[in-house]
C-alpha cells in the first residue's frame, strides 16, 4: 500500500497536480493550463496534460506510475463507473473516462475519478475546515460553482453519482444562459465566471465609471480589476462585490432550506476574495434564510485548504479506494 498518492484537480482554466502523504502533507505540486481542445477525441488533450504531470512526479520522486494511487477531480457529472457524462465548463472532455486514458498512457492501474466539488468536500473533511463536522456543504467558486455534500459523515453521491451539482440550482427565473443549457443557474451569478459576466454588464451600463476610465473602455474591465478595486475601497467595485455576495447568500439560503445544514465551507478560485464576499453574504443570509432566527447559527467559513482542496480530496479518494 502506497504512502503517497497523486491528486489531480481539473478546472476550466487550470489543472493542479499534488503529490500527497496519507497525513495530507503536500510534497510537490504542478500547475498547468487546462486545454480546451477536442483533437484526438473526448478528453485526449487533457489526459495528455495529466499524464505528463504524473510522469513528472514519478521522475522527480522515483515512483512507479503503475502502482501509484491517482485520484482525479473533474468538473461536471461524474458517473459511478468513473466516466464523465457532461462537463458544462469543459465540454471537450464530456464522455471521457480518464481512468482508462491514464491507464493507456502510463500503464497506471490505480486511477480513480470523482466530481471535483465532491473531492474538495472530502479534502476539507479529512484535513481542512470540515474536520470534525459531519454535516456541511462544500461550495467551490471557480469558473462555475461546484459542490460536495457531507451528511452524517458520508459523501452524498446520489443515484447516479451526480449529487452535489449545486451550481446548477436555478436562482433567477428565466435568468442568464448557463453553459449547461439552462437559465438562471446559481453559478452564473456567484462564481468567478459569474463575477466576470456581471462585471461586463455593469461596465457596459456605466456602473463602473472609475474602472472603465482606468482601463480605457468597458471591454477592458475584468473581474480581477473589480476584486482589486474593492479591496482598495473603490465604491463602485465594493457595490458589485456585495451584489455577488447577495447571490452567494441566495444560493446558500436555498441549501439551508433544503438540507437543514448549518455549515458551509467556501473554496475555489474566487475564495481569494473571501474577505470581501463572506461578511456580506453572512449579513444577507439573515433575511434570505427561511426561519433563520429559529435555527442554530449558520456558519459560513473559508476553506482551510484554499486552492489545494480539490487536489487533496482527489488524493484522498485514491488512498481510500485503493486500500
Amino acid at each position: 500500500m502506497s504512502d503517497v498518492a497523486v491528486g489531480l484537480d481539473v478546472g476550466g482554466t487550470k489543472a493542479l497536480a499534488v503529490l500527497v502523504t496519507r497525513e495530507g502533507e503536500v510534497l510537490d505540486e504542478i500547475r498547468t493550463f487546462t486545454p480546451h481542445d477536442a483533437q484526438g477525441g473526448a478528453g485526449a488533450a487533457t489526459a495528455k496534460v495529466l499524464a505528463e504531470q504524473v510522469a513528472t512526479f514519478a521522475q522527480r520522486h522515483r515512483l512507479d506510475p503503475v502502482d501509484l494511487p491517482i485520484g482525479i477531480g473533474m468538473p461536471g457529472m461524474v458517473r459511478r463507473d468513473g466516466r464523465l457524462a457532461f462537463a458544462p465548463n469543459l465540454q471537450t472532455v464530456s464522455g471521457a473516462s480518464f481512468p482508462d486514458l491514464l491507464r493507456e498512457s502510463l500503464g497506471a492501474e490505480r486511477v480513480y475519478m470523482e466530481n471535483d466539488g465532491n473531492c474538495a468536500a472530502l479534502g476539507e473533511y479529512a484535513w481542512g475546515a470540515g474536520r470534525g463536522i459531519d454535516n456541511f456543504v462544500m461550495v467551490t467558486l471557480g469558473t462555475g460553482i461546484g459542490g460536495g455534500i457531507i451528511a452524517n459523515g458520508a459523501l452524498v453521491r446520489g443515484q447516479s453519482g451526480f449529487g452535489g451539482e449545486i451550481g446548477h440550482m436555478a436562482v433567477q427565473a428565466r435568468g442568464a444562459l448557463c453553459g449547461c443549457g439552462g437559465y438562471g443557474c446559481w453559478e452564473r451569478y456567484a462564481s468567478g465566471g459569474g463575477l466576470a459576466r456581471l462585471t461586463s454588464e455593469w461596465a457596459a451600463e456605466g456602473r463602473l465609471p472609475t474602472l472603465v476610465r482606468l482601463r480605457g473602455g468597458a471591454d477592458g474591465v475584468t473581474g480581477e480589476d473589480v476584486t482589486r478595486a474593492a479591496r482598495e475601497g473603490v465604491e463602485e467595485a465594493v457595490a458589485l462585490m456585495r451584489d455577488v455576495a447577495w447571490w452567494l447568500a441566495r444560493g446558500l439560503a436555498n441549501l439551508v432550506a433544503i438540507l437543514d445544514t448549518g455549515n458551509f465551507v467556501i473554496g475555489g478560485g474566487l475564495s481569494v476574495a473571501a474577505d470581501q464576499l463572506l461578511p456580506s453574504a453572512r449579513e444577507f443570509l439573515v433575511d434570505l434564510t427561511f426561519g433563520y432566527d429559529k435555527r442554530p447559527p449558520v456558519v459560513v467559513a473559508p476553506s482551510d485548504l484554499t486552492v489545494h482542496a480539490g487536489a487533496l480530496g482527489a488524493a484522498k479518494v485514491a488512498f481510500d479506494r485503493q486500500s
